[in-house]
């Protein structure tokens, strides 16, 4: 089969790999539908987190059941389903508490010795913990397509962002972070729904986007003119809920400083030489709650309201291409002539 490999810093291709087979009873080989490139990917492709030269990439997809093993209960073959980009197994301590990213048996796709999402197929283990079917199966709508294939992680990352932050009706929401996740997290504050959506970002296309998705106020600068356009935009008092989704130091000591007293931060972006200011925290009573989504937990809430057309977060792709070209996705997004670069496989 077609899988994407990593060889060196800005340089993945579309190889001859191994085929994807079940390896545990528990396991399931799903064929992949549609796949995309994910925010996070970019940390090791522009050398800023490490990769093991030859390791497949990608963790974001959605697709159809070929096999099962021997004791999965709950999954058949020609399912169409959601693949979480951790996978979990449903029944350790963290997964029966919501934290199905943080599974003591589960692990990410992609991981280590993983078949990586950015291929034409992928071992899921624990396939009746991880895997959600779609209810009627592959949708006709490419659209519907694309919003399903953002249930795999950058959705319900910027959803956990929002939950993470306590957003809830009327609240004023700052976003800090304008790619998909950051995007999303607008989406997700909309949803719960927030009166008043800050959404800090310095690009057209995405303040665009933004809007589109319920932001009611754009602040462009950054550091600490954003602090200032914020508070001044909020009285002085600054947002009642803040998500971070980034991950550089830099967006994270903003979030803080637009939080009103007593606020907390949801943070998903993956942290690069993020430094949290105690003190300061400690004397505003400003709270930090986040982490790695578990996604399978937020896919009973949200796949409904994807279905039922009541949120389009596929919008978030503004980049199709070939399977074979995924790999151009990558340079797209680092160069920022794209927020998120997707292709269908099959």
């Amino acid at each position: 089969m077609r899988g994407l490999v990593f060889h060196a810093v800005g340089d993945v291709r579309m190889e001859d790999v191994p085929d994807a087979r079940l390896v545990e009873p528990t396991d399931a080989v799903v064929q992949t539908v549609a796949a995309c490139v994910c925010g996070s990917d970019l940390w090791w492709y522009r050398d800023t987190s490490a990769k093991a030269v030859g390791s497949r990439c990608g963790h974001e997809l959605i697709g159809t059941v070929t096999e099962v093993g021997a004791e999965v209960r709950d999954i058949r073959p020609g399912d169409f389903v959601i693949v979480p980009f951790c996978y979990s197994c449903g029944f350790c301590p963290e997964c029966r508490a919501g934290v199905t990213s943080a599974c003591r048996n589960g692990g990410a796709i992609g991981g280590a010795n993983g078949d990586g999402g950015q291929g034409e197929a992928v071992r899921v283990p624990w396939a009746d913990g991880s895997l959600k079917v779609v209810p009627g199966g592959r949708p006709a709508d490419d659209g519907v397509l694309a919003s399903l294939l953002t249930l795999s992680d950058v959705f319900p990352t910027g959803h956990h962002a929002a939950v993470a932050a306590g957003v809830r009706p009327g609240s004023t929401v700052a976003v800090v972070g304008d790619g998909a996740v950051g995007l999303l997290g607008v989406l997700a504050a909309a949803r719960l729904g927030a009166d008043r959506i800050i959404a800090l970002s310095r690009h057209p296309d995405r303040q665009a986007l933004a809007r589109r998705f319920g932001a009611t106020d754009i602040v462009a600068e950054r550091g600490r003119e954003a602090t200032a356009a914020v508070r001044e935009l909020t009285g002085g008092v600054g947002a009642d809920a803040v998500l971070e989704c980034v991950g550089l130091d830099e967006a994270m000591q903003t979030a803080f400083r637009v939080a009103r007293a007593g606020a907390d931060v949801g943070y998903v972006g993956v942290p690069h030489g993020v430094q949290v200011p105690v003190g300061y925290n400690f004397s505003r009573n400003i709270g930090l709650r986040g982490g790695v989504a578990p996604v399978r937990t937020y896919l009973d809430e949200l796949l409904p309201e994807v279905l039922e057309g009541a949120v389009e977060p596929g919008l978030v792709f503004d980049l199709r291409l070939p399977f074979e070209r995924l790999a151009e996705g990558y340079a797209a997004m680092t160069e920022r002539r794209a927020i998120k670069a997707w292709a269908v496989a099959a």
